[in-house]
């Protein structure tokens, strides 16, 4: 399994968990939670795919993806007072899952040929698409269009991940450098309540 893979599944994994809880917060059903464990999981992805034309999307072409997803919703299902309890871990993945997305995305962006802005909006839709997603269907404004300091932090680690490679630094490096600093941005907005509006 490549770098690239791992950090993508890693990430699909912790949104999908989100996603779920975010389901039985709002007490939808079986089949409810595991469509948001899922689309919250490979949203973004499903979204920046389509956009670049890279079909069929990299998560329906991989079957570990959906796998991923449902196992996250499962979890989040049946293990919901236990995520309660621990919702500030769940927030830390989260975090990390952002950073992870965004350097996926950045990668992705410039591989089709993307400049600067373009990669920037890769990384940020990556990273912020499947939340989106999750919160339109269960119908709130998506934090991250209202004050949420999350999808800045991901368009950040785009241009972080493209000046990195624009500077010869080796394709795994500026991976983790990526995942790294849009982690960090996002856990410094956490503790100093940065927002947006």
């Amino acid at each position: 399994m490549s770098l690239f893979d791992f950090l993508d599944l890693s990430g699909t994994l912790v949104f999908a968990i989100a996603g779920g809880y975010r389901a039985v917060r709002h007490d939808l059903d079986f089949l409810g939670v595991l469509v948001l464990a899922v689309l919250t999981g490979i949203g973004g992805g499903l979204i920046r795919d389509m956009l670049l034309g890279a079909t069929p999307a990299a998560s329906l072409n991989d079957e570990r993806y959906l796998i991923i997803c449902v196992a996250g919703g499962l979890l989040a299902l049946f293990a919901a007072r236990k995520v309660a309890k621990h919702w500030n871990v769940v927030q830390f993945a989260d975090a990390i899952g952002l950073g992870v997305f965004a350097a996926v995305g950045a990668s992705k962006g410039l591989a089709y040929g993307l400049g600067p802005v373009g990669v920037m909006i890769m990384a940020a839709l990556t990273a912020t698409g499947g939340g989106v997603v999750r919160d339109v269907l269960v119908r709130e404004v998506p934090a991250v269009i209202r004050h949420d300091f999350y999808a800045t932090a991901a368009l950040i680690g785009g241009g972080v991940y493209y000046l990195a490679l624009m500077g010869d630094v080796a394709e795994p490096v500026a991976l983790w450098t990526t995942a790294f600093v849009t982690t960090a941005i996002r856990f410094t907005a956490m503790w100093r309540k940065w927002g947006m509006d």
